[in-house]
């Protein structure tokens, strides 16, 4: 059986505790920081029960002790004392959790279950080990799958050779990552490397920061300002979702493409530069230039070579190797040298996920996890809620008869048990996945219409069918809902 070690120096809960736990595990009991570790070391319990204020030595103390004896041991502390600075010490040295007196015995119930689930799996051989973590700065590409494989023979067919590349893909799948290797593998490779996000700024900024401006030539502008077509001569410039440029500053790269000439915002000299441009996206040009919202000569230019990057629901057989390797880097930043690997069920968990947010999102997750993570071994208790739940990138919705197959009430109240704290985005997302997803459903697929009955544009309506991974066939369905 079980067993479960209180230590407290008040005989009262001693004998509340053990008989709440009676039918559960064998309750073994000190009243001293000397007798909770000769217990630890003959007994070999599975969770302890811990007093902060202990006759002699410190709770803490001696979690320190026993952690030095078995680092797998989930430690619960117990105190009548819970001031924010301890609460914050325990944890950080790795306590599995933290009550305060008087004892909700039902609800400390249930955490020594959950705790002697926890113990069991971490005595469970790891799925996936821990690695040495890759010291180099920066993000590298991880994959052996055949897609990928794809991806890695297009580079090196292309690096070398001074064209346009246009990489494709969802947000997340590392279309930087491509332009990075692209620009290793070049000629160009010892000069410069600059990269632009044309989402992130307005266009009168876009335009300054890929051209230049000239001083005075609008409010604000007090000096001269080189902009990145200028700074990156010789080099290699990657333009990040060039779908959101405006159409003004699309015909002036259009020119540079063509002419390699350009003017500084608010000048009149001609600038010859010598720069290769990589330009990425995760929007549907094709689609923008029917509605008129991005040049097809620019297209035809920027399309010379297309490489597609697959998202990672599309290539399962390279997440257990992703896994490992960002456990391992999130186990060396945030000085987590004790964490041996993931857990067949946790791995089991992950690998059942859709992950909508691509390779970062995997990332966020393992650092999040290893943050969350008490003990050697990654079961699926640390993993965060969304990924244990499946809600988000899962299919929320489906469609029957016109309902959610999920209703509200249901995904609210498992989201509040799952304690989440981001509800409102979330119900929103489910809603939204739902409407868009039904009227699509409604008008066969027909964008436009689809915008007309929603009033609002047809960019919006494409912009969450990409979002919600809409498949948009014969039968329109969310991507992974029939999995």
């Amino acid at each position: 059986m079980r067993k479960v070690l209180v230590v407290d120096d008040d005989r009262t809960v001693l004998h509340m505790v053990q008989k709440s736990l009676i039918d559960d595990a064998e309750v073994l009991t000190a009243r001293s920081a000397e007798e909770a570790l000769a217990t630890v070391a003959s007994e070999r319990p599975d969770v302890i029960l811990l007093d902060i204020m202990l006759p002699g030595m410190s709770g803490l103390e001696v979690f320190k002790q026993v952690q030095a004896l078995d680092r797998r041991l989930p430690v619960i502390f117990i105190t009548s004392e819970a001031g924010s600075e301890t609460t914050i010490e325990a944890m950080q040295l790795g306590a599995y959790d933290y009550v305060a007196k008087p004892l909700d015995l039902p609800q400390l119930k249930s955490l020594v279950i959950k705790a002697l689930e926890t113990r069991r799996l971490m005595n469970v051989p790891v799925a996936i080990p821990i690695t040495d973590a890759p010291t180099t700065e920066g993000d590298m590409f991880v994959g052996r799958g055949s897609q990928m494989l794809e991806v890695f023979k297009s580079i090196g067919r292309v690096s070398r050779q001074n064209v346009t590349v246009l990489i494709r893909g969802e947000s997340g799948t590392g279309k930087e990552l491509v332009a990075r290797a692209l620009y290793q593998h070049s000629s160009r490779r010892e000069q410069p490397f600059m990269a632009v996000n044309c989402a992130a700024l307005s266009d009168t900024l876009l335009e300054s920061e890929l051209f230049g401006h000239e001083k005075g030539s609008f409010t604000g502008a007090e000096r001269r300002r080189v902009g990145k077509f200028e700074q990156c001569s010789g080099g290699t410039l990657f333009l990040d979702e060039v779908g959101d440029m405006s159409p003004l500053v699309q015909s002036k790269v259009l020119r540079l493409l063509q002419e390699q000439r350009f003017e500084r915002v608010g000048g009149n000299e001609t600038i010859q530069t010598d720069v290769r441009l990589i330009a990425a996206t995760n929007r549907d040009l094709e689609s923008m230039v029917e509605d008129g919202e991005f040049r097809s000569d620019l297209l035809y230019r920027l399309n010379g070579v297309t490489i597609n990057l697959p998202p990672l629901r599309k290539r399962s057989e390279d997440v257990p190797l992703l896994l490992q390797h960002y456990l391992s880097r999130a186990a060396r930043d945030l000085d987590k040298p004790e964490i041996e690997g993931i857990s067949p069920e946790a791995l089991e968990v992950l690998s059942r996920y859709s992950w909508p947010g691509n390779v970062r999102e995997l990332q966020s997750v393992m650092r999040q996890t290893v943050l969350q993570t008490t003990g050697t071994v990654i079961v699926p208790e640390f993993l965060p809620p969304e990924v244990r739940g499946g809600a988000s990138g899962q299919a929320a919705v489906s469609i029957n008869d016109g309902l959610p197959a999920s209703d509200l009430r249901t995904f609210v109240e498992s989201q509040l048990q799952a304690d989440t704290t981001d509800l409102y985005a979330k119900t929103v997302e489910m809603m939204e996945r739902f409407l868009f997803t039904r009227v699509l459903q409604a008008t066969d697929g027909n964008q436009s219409r689809a915008a007309e009955i929603l009033g609002i544009t047809r960019g919006k309506v494409r912009d969450r069918i990409a979002a919600f991974n809409i498949q948009l066939d014969k039968n329109v369905s969310i991507d992974g809902e029939n999995d």
